[in-house]
């Protein structure tokens, strides 16, 4: 019988030590796990959905059971034509909780599509995306919140 992936869904941009950490411990509990590189017009991305998708695909070249896919249009569109049936999200605080609740609903009602989640590691809890690209913009180390590719991608990416 073949297995259904979990879908971890998200921009990634850029992926952080705390997506990793999560990909990683979802990768030791599930069968298959799909990275999903969405393509959100809605947010100015830094880097390109392409390159979000192989710096991921880097990343994670380490785990047989990882596979990173980018995507366009409706999550729980991607999700059923992958044959997943839950999404994986990542949770900080209560306030990330809040933000997912709605788009959690909406993917039950609307693709049938369950979400889990699991929470961040306390020396995550604190790293997000937006606030690693401020503080590389800034010309700022960023090397303990995002891996070492990553590192050199911001410092390429934005001349500093």
């Amino acid at each position: 019988m073949a297995s259904r992936p979990v879908i971890y869904t998200g921009t990634f941009d850029p992926p952080t030590l705390g997506h990793m950490d999560l990909i990683r411990r979802a990768a030791d509990l599930f069968d298959s796990l799909i990275v999903a590189v969405a393509s959100n017009p809605d947010k100015r991305s830094l880097f390109a959905a392409g390159e979000r998708v192989a710096m991921l695909a880097e990343l994670t070249a380490d785990l047989s059971n990882v596979e990173v896919a980018g995507y366009d249009g409706l999550t729980v569109d991607f999700v059923a034509a992958r044959g997943g049936r839950a999404i994986l999200r990542g949770l900080r605080s209560a306030f990330d909780y809040e933000h997912e609740l709605r788009q959690v609903v909406t993917n039950r009602i609307v693709g049938g599509i369950e979400t889990l989640f699991l929470s961040a590691t306390e020396s995550h809890v604190h790293t997000s995306s937006t606030l690693i690209k401020q503080i590389a913009d800034g010309g700022g180390d960023v090397t303990g919140l995002v891996p070492p590719l990553v590192a050199e991608k911001l410092r390429a990416k934005l001349g500093k």
